[in-house]
């Protein structure tokens, strides 16, 4: 199969459902152009302030992708091409589509303010606290292993394992990717003031923020002093995103989220470049080496750990690309807060989305093009899979051929910058989410008396996550990670099921929900039942102590035994109750 063919007929695909299937949910749905969005009535400077079409889809586009859709895809490479374009592309359109722009769509007509609030409208409030305590511990983890992994990226002090000692190239390439980010920031800073404060032309300002991250770029891999041990990077990333997510969201989030869109952007398009060039070209790296289907286990297992059955760990494996839970906290969250028009919806979270899935069919050719070197673990993390699969692929090109280590590198620092960007976008959304747990339905913080006044103040309310991310960041979140997966899957089906019955209760057309909500639903409880008994089973073997590599104690298995188990009986109970205001109760038009 000729990745080439791959890429050009799943994107052609994917625009064909933005057209069709897109345009025809905004119609049973309601879009309404006429109506004022949240950002308009409840503008306030801080969180609700309109954003140009552009603007936002840089923000948005920029939180919900990362390094996503480029680590699912090649990690669920091992059950073979075919099933992962099926699930990007089916998935993409019916699932995860549906899934970003009905979130956001019901956000917007709930004031902008998160699901758990359209779960307390529509299902109940006790549902509403259960969904808010759910999403915001979910988005605590998020946290905390997007601060460990940016203080890795940044670590001035990595240690070679196999001398014991500093490695120096590892060293300044790590300095590099800091003083760029830090750079990003302070010419988000002058973006944001020039254009909110100084009326600057759009246009213009862009021209010239291209020009800056060009230099930013350069600066950075030219000169970069600071050198930090990753405990002090930890502290320093704590101060930045507890500013970063109180501050208003012109002055850096927006301008910040937008600017950094055009290098994941110059990503896809150096991506597309060599995908096609090397089709064009005859390359013997334009064929997927890899085979359509290896089986439905996985025995290939590059990382040394399995996958496990296709069912459910594809649908697990590749969220980002398909169907992601994330994505409904950052449409609900951030998102809904700047939206301009109700028709610029369908773009930002429907066409959002579609592009993530393109990204992922890029980012299968990658890895089919090392297929070889990934089988035998030669090369198995996904964000270097991907750099030496697309600059190998670009280097096939005449002309090219000395331009592989350059491209790598700049892929590699490009996918760096995107994680410091959702880190503090989870911030802010989970700053929400703990604010709204303590309110009632329709209240803000403003509205709050007592001790509700204290824990409701959006900097107090920060600094609980920040202090609960960055804490257990730095004490062991890898214990519990293998987790999220199913958890942020967990999230996209009650999502959907909120969703669902507030178009129910509305009038609204709400059966295109019922199949992606019910699988979503399978999958994760599927999931869930196979990671508690297996490491009921880990705890049994070890006769309830189990050990990890140095020999220590390890509550790993029995973090994974009980936050699995609790998750399980959440779902069974937010479906039911989903499900009775679906299907069981009689449902009255507002």
């Amino acid at each position: 199969m000729n990745a080439m063919l791959v890429v050009i007929v799943g994107i052609i695909i994917l625009v064909a459902g933005y057209i069709f299937y897109g345009g025809w949910l905004a119609k049973q749905w309601g879009v309404d152009d006429s109506k004022v969005t949240p950002a308009h009535e409840l503008e306030d400077g801080m969180d609700y302030v309109p954003a140009k079409a552009p603007v936002l889809m840089g923000h948005h586009f920029s939180s919900i992708a990362g390094a996503g859709p480029i680590n699912g895809p090649i990690q669920a490479a091992v059950f073979g091409w075919v099933p992962v374009v099926l699930w990007v592309l089916v998935g993409g359109i019916f699932f995860g589509a549906v899934h970003d722009y009905g979130a956001l769509f019901a956000s917007i007509r709930h004031k902008g303010q998160s699901l758990g609030e359209v779960v307390a409208l529509n299902i109940g409030d006790r549902a509403k606290k259960l969904f808010l305590v759910f999403s915001y511990l979910t988005l605590v983890l998020v946290v905390a292993a997007f601060a460990s992994i940016v203080a890795s990226t940044f670590d001035g002090f990595p240690i070679d394992k196999a001398t014991g000692l500093v490695n120096q190239v590892s060293a300044d390439t790590n300095a590099s990717v800091a003083m760029i980010s830090l750079l990003f920031v302070v010419m988000a800073v002058l973006f944001g003031f020039f254009v909110y404060r100084k009326g600057a032309p759009l246009s213009v300002a862009t021209t010239l923020g291209c020009i800056g991250i060009v230099i930013c770029l350069w600066v950075g891999l030219k000169w970069h002093p600071i050198y930090l041990s990753n405990a002090t990077w930890m502290w320093v990333i704590g101060a930045y995103i507890l500013v970063a997510s109180v501050a208003p969201v012109w002055i850096l989030l927006q301008p910040r989220d937008y600017l950094s869109s055009f290098l994941l952007y110059a990503m896809m398009v150096i991506a597309a470049v060599g995908v096609i060039g090397a089709g064009l070209t005859g390359a013997d790296a334009a064929h997927m080496d890899m085979p359509a289907f290896t089986g439905w286990y996985d025995t290939l297992a590059p990382t040394g750990s399995s996958l496990g059955y296709v069912f459910p760990a594809l649908f697990v494996t590749i969220a980002c690309g398909a169907i992601s839970g994330f994505h409904s906290l950052v449409g609900s969250g951030t998102t809904a807060k700047q939206l301009d028009h109700e028709r610029d919806a369908k773009p930002i979270a429907y066409g959002g989305m579609l592009i993530e899935c393109a990204l992922a069919l890029i980012s299968l050719s990658a890895v089919s093009f090392i297929w070889t070197e990934y089988a035998n673990k030669e090369i198995v993390t996904p964000t270097q899979v991907f750099a030496t699969g697309i600059s190998r692929m670009v280097a096939s090109i005449p002309g090219l051929e000395g331009a592989q280590s350059t491209i790598s590198s700049l892929l590699v620092l490009t996918v760096s910058v995107f994680c410091l960007t959702s880190l503090d976008t989870a911030t802010r959304l989970a700053r929400y989410m703990f604010q709204e747990f303590w309110l009632k339905p329709g209240e803000t913080y403003k509205d709050a008396t007592g001790a509700k006044a204290l824990l409701t103040n959006p900097v107090v309310a920060t600094a609980i996550t920040v202090v609960l991310g960055v804490g257990l960041g730095m004490t062991g979140y890898s214990k519990i990670w293998p987790l999220f997966g199913a958890a942020n899957q967990l999230l996209a089906a009650l999502a959907l099921l909120t969703v669902c019955a507030w178009l129910g209760n509305i009038g609204r057309n709400n059966k295109m929900f019922f199949i992606p909500m019910g699988f979503m639903l399978v999958v994760t409880l599927t999931s869930l039942f196979q990671t508690v008994t297996g490491k009921v089973s880990t705890i049994v073997k070890a006769a309830g102590v189990p050990v990890d590599a140095a020999g220590a104690f390890d509550w790993g298995p029995y973090a994974q035994a009980i936050l699995g188990t609790l998750l399980f009986v959440l779902a069974l109970v937010l479906a039911w109750e989903g499900i009775q205001t679906i299907f069981l109760k009689k449902k009255a038009a507002k």
